[in-house]
């Protein structure tokens, strides 16, 4: 079976960004939706407080974790959802860094959003996603 997910990108559109513009899933493929991955250690407690990329780290760990449950990986996104709370770029830049680095040579569409807050104190960071895979027989 071809791949679950193609990344697309618009000539037409600025080349500056650091992700497709577009992703499509083929076909029979069953789509994965991620709840927020959070930087909670294997205990609950909020990692690294006060470090927004040691959090991403964290975080990239977990969707990796939390896809795997699926039989997904990273590879296999279709578009994230990264949330940082901050109002400094220079956050939401280092943190981007870290998630852009996790995903390797596969780009998909992402939307980086510095917010007031998130849900666990301490918490800075957080990423959602969508995934595709092949269907299961």
């Amino acid at each position: 079976m071809p791949d679950a997910v193609s990344l697309l990108r618009v000539p037409e559109l600025s080349d500056t960004a650091q992700y497709a513009y577009l992703a499509t899933v083929a076909p029979g493929s069953r789509l994965v939706f991620t709840a927020g991955a959070c930087p909670l250690d294997s205990t609950g407690g909020v990692v690294a407080p006060g470090d927004p990329v040691g959090q991403a780290r964290q975080v990239m760990a977990n969707l990796v974790t939390a896809l795997a449950a699926a039989d997904a990986r990273l590879t296999d996104v279709v578009k994230t959802t990264v949330y940082v709370a901050s109002s400094r770029q220079a956050d939401l830049v280092s943190v981007w860094r870290v998630v852009r680095d996790a995903f390797g040579d596969h780009d998909p569409p992402s939307t980086l959003l510095g917010v007031t807050v998130l849900g666990y104190p301490d918490q800075l960071v957080e990423v959602e996603a969508v995934a595709a895979v092949p269907a299961r027989p």
